[in-house]
């Protein structure tokens, strides 16, 4: 039989089938398209298709020799739809080989796609190119289609609006690899325009609240102004939105609980500047007026309107009411009530039940529900801290009442550890109504806590002095003897053990270790330290051997307290240093002989912050006295330093405030007094205050001398002494005062930041005879400061003094300062 030719084309355009054409056979006679008829396919081939699979693409069709097709029909038109929506294929032609008798034989022929070879931008910066690779999914060997290239755009432009350049503007052009068949290279070309700023916000409609009131509550969005130097007036289109619902809940806070935004609008003004107009519908104001409370049975309802704190005539605030219902930060709150008293499965639900002109009444229906025991208590994610160190911090016991404060001091307990991240200590109350108790589990996600400091400094007249330190924070001496559990270094159980070498050659050498036990026996949080260390000090300068030796250790006994309440914690330590010199002037005529320092110090204090590295909120306070013998009350010999006698007292307290979401201010003070037993004897060189400065010591190092900071000032440059010869060995009397804003920059557990400014003030008195408290240096500056676990704390601080120090003319009226490890003064 002469081959016939049957043609039908269909012309795929945009993902349709645009038109169909039909060639006139030569031979034979035509199909007769007023009169489909059903053929049975006889044979399906693929043609065109140089680098895809053929059995592949037909099986895309939906269609397979032995079916029975409609020509003219819908067959035809579904598989090339269905090629087509591969989005491989630029073309799509389907043509009847031949017919034989019922049988049609088809042949697809396609048209590929070309494939990304590689791609290049032109009109940005190299920074700005490697931005864009990362974001765009342009890979090698991808079929370049319409979606490919329309997505390339606008992951493009969504980059550049964040930046604010609105005018962005893409162009692509693709040019054929010479080097790979069916292939092309991509050209990408961007022209991002002027950035766009805000030059202009206006309310309409706004009577309660002026202009000013309303643009501040818009966080992201703002007006750019010549004096706002550090204000962005950048447009983002998802944090405009996010203002207009700060706008509103602005309004909602403020007893308008009916403002809208009518309508808003953002216009151009210029290329580079554009407008935005928002036209509101206040409302009225409400006010509360009568407030009942239905269901509760342990508290009357004079006693819960006192916790809830709301009277009648107070402005309508929604989202107030909510907070002193369910969880107040600052304060008790009515859930916390029942909550601390075991009610877990406590609700409550207020309820508008009338409002009338301005005045809403609210009805409080309450669920008391009964009282949960804690069943299990639980933890997950600690790789690396027991569970037993974890586990004995928590004060929800199995057995116990239910007590939200006691879940959120057991959070704080944890974070206070040191060992996880306390942004993301999880507590997972699990209740079990039907038989009122609940499970409770603690996530945790563990940290670095060790350190380990590398670090060279100038010593003053000793020169360069070097530093190796190492400490580790969670170690444990129970799995030393267990080698599967050095990796690198036994750990888990929570004790501490540090060592520290300083050298500076022969001149300098300083070494010391201390370790830690905070659960002493296991079931007590009774702490042991034990620590000791030795120093050599040379004078560099002088022609014999001048020599300070100095060797001390201390043991110190620790234990929480229950009253006045449990947040306070005493401690008790013995301290022996022996101070031997050789040719050495230390203080005075004193330059050859032994000194030997027996003290005793008590220190009572109360810690109540939430976490040690960023605190929101809580206090500190500590008062230490450090006592050595009376020896000058049952001894003749006077000062002559055989044995070194002081008392000494001292007393820091800081307070945190949360003023608002990561800005938290810290105020401080700091007193210290050394003090002697007999008015027939001097006070000595030991135990004095260096002040100024970064608080972190020089070369003049004496073992139990307390170095403050004074930011703005010359390290230990601040003492007030009439006697000449003490000037250089520090005051006897220091107070010190601190307010310090703090804005928390980087939460994460790697390397948290936080930025400060600060005022502080203080002074260091060398007799009591000038002591005056209100007598202060003061200073202003600014600061930032980034914990690393593997480091510690590190700290930059730029102070500038308002005050002069008397006999100190050149000293420089602003300085930097660097810091290492956690000042508590």
């Amino acid at each position: 039989m002469t081959r016939c030719i049957w043609v039908l084309v269909f012309l795929l355009i945009t993902g349709t089938a645009s038109s169909q054409v039909l060639k006139t056979p030569t031979q034979t006679s035509p199909i007769d398209y007023s009169q489909p008829k059903q053929y049975r396919i006889g044979g399906i081939t693929v043609s065109g298709a140089n680098f895809l699979d053929p059995n592949a693409l037909v099986s895309v069709t939906g269609l397979k020799v032995g079916d029975e097709i409609t020509v003219p029909g819908e067959d035809l038109s579904r598989a090339i739809q269905k090629l087509w929506d591969q989005g491989i294929l630029g073309d799509v032609e389907v043509y009847i080989t031949k017919i034989e008798g019922n049988q049609i034989f088809l042949d697809f022929n396609l048209k590929e796609r070309p494939r990304l070879s590689r791609f290049t931008f032109s009109g940005i910066n190299k920074t700005q190119q490697d931005a864009l690779r990362e974001k765009i999914n342009l890979i090698r060997g991808k079929v370049v289609t319409d979606a490919v290239l329309n997505s390339t755009r606008n992951v493009i432009r969504n980059y550049y609006l964040e930046k604010s350049y609105l005018n962005v503007k893409t162009t692509i052009t693709q040019k054929p690899d010479s080097l790979l068949p069916n292939s092309v290279v991509l050209n990408i070309a961007i022209d991002k325009g002027d950035k766009v700023k805000i030059a202009e916000i206006d309310f309409v409609g706004n009577e309660a609240f002026k202009e000013a009131k309303l643009a501040k509550q818009m966080k992201k969005t703002k007006e750019k102004r010549i004096y706002k130097f550090f204000t962005s007036s950048k447009y983002q289109k998802n944090e405009y939105e996010a203002d207009k619902e700060k706008l509103i809940a602005f309004y909602n806070k403020e007893g308008y609980r009916d403002a809208t935004i009518v309508s808003d609008s953002v216009y151009k003004i210029s290329e580079d500047r554009l407008g935005i107009q928002i036209k509101l519908d206040e409302g009225q104001r409400y006010y509360y007026r009568n407030i009942t409370w239905n269901g509760n049975y342990l508290y009357d309802d004079a006693y819960l309107s006192r916790v809830l704190g709301i009277s009648k005539g107070d402005v309508y605030n929604k989202e107030e009411l909510d907070k002193r219902l369910n969880y107040n930060p600052t304060g008790i709150d009515v859930s916390a009530l029942y909550q601390n008293d075991g009610y877990l499965f406590f609700n409550i639900d207020p309820v508008e039940v009338n409002v009338d002109g301005d005045s809403i009444d609210i009805e409080m229906r309450m669920t008391e529900g009964p009282q949960a025991t804690i069943n299990k208590v639980t933890v997950s994610g600690n790789t690396k801290t027991s569970d037993h160190v974890i586990l004995r911090e928590v004060r929800t016991l199995p057995g116990q009442k239910y007590s939200r404060d006691d879940l959120i001091r057991s959070r704080n307990e944890l974070a206070a550890l040191g060992y996880f991240d306390p942004e993301t200590i999880g507590l997972n109350p699990i209740p079990n109504p039907a038989e009122g108790t609940v499970d409770i589990n603690y996530s945790v996600v563990e940290r670095p806590n060790d350190q380990i400091s590398l670090s060279g400094g100038w010593g003053g007249p000793i020169g360069a002095v070097g530093t190796v330190g190492l400490t580790l924070n969670n170690f444990s001496t129970r799995k030393i003897t267990k080698l599967s559990e050095w990796r690198p270094i036994p750990s888990g159980d929570g004790q501490r053990l540090s060592l520290n070498v300083q050298a500076n050659g022969k001149y300098y050498q300083s070494y010391s270790l201390s370790f830690t036990e905070p659960w002493l026996g296991g079931r007590n949080p009774n702490s042991l330290t034990v620590s000791i260390f030795k120093t050599v000090r040379r004078d560099p300068n002088s022609d014999v051997d001048s020599r300070l030796n100095v060797d001390g250790g201390s043991v110190s006994l620790g234990r929480r307290l229950n009253w006045p309440d449990n947040y306070f914690h005493m401690s008790h330590s013995l301290s022996y240093n022996r101070y031997n010199l050789n040719n050495f002037r230390l203080f005075g005529e004193f330059d050859n002989g032994t000194s030997n320092s027996i003290s005793f110090v008590n220190t009572i204090s109360r810690v109540s912050i939430d976490q040690p590295t960023f605190p929101r909120r809580g206090s500190s306070i500590s008062l230490s006295l450090n006592l050595t013998p009376p020896y000058s009350l049952f001894t003749e010999q006077r000062n002559n330093y055989e044995f070194v006698e002081f008392n000494k007292w001292m007393f820091d307290a800081s307070y945190f405030i949360n003023l608002a979401g990561n800005l938290v201010l810290n105020t401080r003070a700091h007193f210290g007094f050394l003090g002697k037993y007999s008015s027939e004897t001097s006070i000595g060189p030991f135990e004095r205050f260096r002040l100024g400065g970064a608080g972190l010591g020089g070369g003049n190092i004496f073992v139990g001398t307390e170095y403050i900071g004074l930011r703005g000032y010359d390290d230990e440059s601040v003492v007030n002494n009439d006697d000449l010869t003490l000037q250089s060995a520090g005051g006897i009397a220091y107070n010190k005062f601190v307010l310090e804003a703090r804005q928390l920059i980087s939460p994460n557990p790697a390397a948290t930041i936080y930025g400060l400014a600060f005022l502080e003030a203080g002074n260091n008195f060398g007799s009591y005879d000038r002591y005056n408290p209100f007598k202060l240096y003061r200073s202003v500056g600014v600061g930032a400061r980034i914990f690393m676990a593997a480091f510690g704390l590190l700290g930059f601080d730029y102070g500038w003094r308002l005050d002069d120090v008397p006999g100190q003319p050149d000293m420089k009226r602003g300085q930097f300062h660097f810091i290492i490890g956690q000042q508590l003064r």
